[in-house]
């Protein structure tokens, strides 16, 4: 199947899940994420904020940053095509719709809390499809690979996604990052880069 086509298959099955079943699926998935080694060792967080039908992340960003962990969310730079790392410490009231009505720092609150992003331990990461080497198809901008590629090479990917989103095998580009965890609410993928 060609790309475009396997991610608008994907996310129409993902967006089919009713908000319950999000709701479970996500807390099974933040569990199992807020168990892991990894993020128990991390103080630096780069955490994206969930939006419609993604597995949910606010949850995880509350009790990071109750745990004392440094969380920082992107804002979009459409621009550049480019993410920022901004530092939060209260999404309720530091988070508004921002790109395509993503909750987003706005940017007047970026300039003095933008975070250098080689100070990320782990960078947690959306996407529309994985598969269980690490592949990963995100939503067609390229803004996470760019990210991950050119800011942030060393940390830790962690990609969360609901077991429908995975796939055998995702026909990768030689510019796709790929993961070195897949998190599912049923299973986690250890992949190598």
């Amino acid at each position: 199947m060609e790309r475009g086509e396997l991610r608008k298959t994907i996310l129409a099955r993902r967006d089919r899940l009713s908000s319950a079943e999000q709701e479970s699926r996500s807390r099974a998935i933040i569990r199992e994420l807020l168990g892991m080694e990894e993020i128990g060792a991390a103080a630096h967080l780069f955490v994206y904020v969930s939006f419609r039908s993604e597995v949910r992340t606010r949850d995880f960003i509350d009790q990071c940053l109750a745990a004392g962990k440094t969380v920082s969310v992107p804002l979009t730079v459409v621009e550049t095509s480019s993410l920022l790392a901004v530092k939060i410490t209260d999404p309720d009231t530091q988070l508004r719709p921002g790109y395509c009505g993503i909750p987003e720092p706005p940017p007047s609150w970026a300039g003095e809390n933008r975070i250098d992003p080689a100070t990320v331990d782990v960078v947690i990461v959306p996407g529309s499809v994985f598969d269980r080497r690490g592949g990963r198809l995100g939503y067609g901008g390229g803004y996470y690979d760019r990210f991950l590629s050119r800011q942030t090479p060393a940390a830790l990917r962690m990609a969360l996604a609901y077991d429908l989103q995975v796939v055998d095998r995702v026909p990768l580009q030689p510019h796709d990052q790929r993961m070195d965890r897949v998190i599912t609410e049923k299973t986690i993928y250890r992949c190598r880069r």
